[in-house]
């Protein structure tokens, strides 16, 4: 490599961590924001930040009371740009969800009322309390960013995002979410208790201040976009790339990459998830500062990516295995580059 090639490489990587600075400004004020109304679950924020960076939906999952609504809420708030909330119950239709058709009798015609999908941030809260006819209302939302209604098509407001949240399966009263829903979201987030002393923390905020400010926009659109496109142009090496491949087929196929669990999985990942993965360890460097993706943001990011597209046999239901422990041994035991 000659001097004034390796001045010019130099001066590249100086312009390429210019970029990500620039571009992640409004992050850190992001997070302090947040940080006013929700005590500790930073792995949930950073998940939620990913999300938002590259456009993807998220499902978060855990039991009530974890603050799962309220970090959806307050981050819809931080972010200048239209929010609605649906409280999904059993009695829903889809209609209350993408809209209807009303006739009109003075103009002796139809007119179409638009539903709550109508707007850049959909909060699904309790998503799978309601039946699974109503949860595929949203499927051709979060997929084609469009809806139908009636024998008219309408686009959506970019971004579109759904943020989903659902009480464990096993709870009373749920519907399990279709599968060809599940893969719509890019990432499936399960919200843990607090640690003794975030759960501290939490007690004296509740005891001291009764109302909080309403959170303001500390961030546009038009910013999370560019974060979004310098993110998405972080460099990816062709040997994290093939990694990222590996792991997804792992999944299908797991006796061909060394991983004896074949018996286990009935259905693997699909390509949607090695798309998935590849933005969202693309987003999660993004957010550490970097400038290119390394192995270990595809491993802390794949568990969030695969553990809802990757289903079950009665074998490991028996067993006791559960989706996240097979997605767990191909991480531990297929080699990382």
């Amino acid at each position: 490599m000659t001097a004034d090639s390796s001045f010019s490489h130099q001066s590249s990587a100086e312009d390429a961590a210019a970029a990500v600075a620039a571009a992640s400004r409004w992050i850190q004020p992001l997070r302090t924001e947040i940080g006013r109304y929700l005590i500790g679950q930073i792995p949930m924020v950073d998940r939620l930040l990913i999300a938002l960076l590259v456009r993807g939906h998220v499902l978060l999952e855990g039991v009530p009371g974890l603050a799962k609504t309220l970090a959806l809420k307050t981050l819809a708030a931080l972010v200048d740009a239209k929010f609605n909330r649906i409280q999904f119950t059993p009695d829903m239709l889809p209609a209350d969800i993408v809209g209807t058709e009303i006739f009109d009798p003075r103009a002796a015609e139809f007119r179409v009322k638009r539903g709550p999908v109508f707007a850049n941030f959909i909060l699904a809260d309790e998503i799978n309390r309601a039946p699974a006819k109503v949860q595929s209302a949203l499927l051709e939302a979060m997929q084609e960013k469009q809806v139908t209604i009636g024998d008219q098509t309408f686009p959506l407001a970019t971004p579109f995002m759904v943020l989903a949240t659902q009480n464990p399966l096993e709870q009373e009263g749920t519907y399990p979410l279709p599968e060809a829903q599940l893969d719509r979201f890019l990432l499936k987030v399960v919200v843990d208790y607090p640690s003794e002393a975030e759960e501290l923390l939490v007690l004296d905020l509740a005891a001291t201040i009764k109302d909080l400010p309403s959170p303001q926009p500390v961030v546009t659109l038009d910013a999370i976009r560019q974060a979004g496109e310098t993110a998405a142009s972080l460099y990816l090496d062709d040997r994290v790339k093939q990694y990222i491949v590996r792991l997804v087929h792992t999944t299908r196929r797991p006796d061909d990459f060394g991983v004896r669990i074949a018996p286990f999985i009935k259905v693997g990942a699909s390509p949607r998830a090695t798309i998935g993965l590849a933005l969202a360890a693309r987003a999660h460097a993004f957010l550490q500062g970097r400038t290119y993706v390394t192995p270990n943001d595809v491993k802390t990011i794949a568990m969030d990516v695969l553990r809802h597209r990757v289903a079950v046999t009665y074998e490991a239901e028996a067993e006791g295995l559960s989706s996240e422990t097979l997605v767990q041994r191909i991480l531990d035991e297929l080699p990382v580059p």
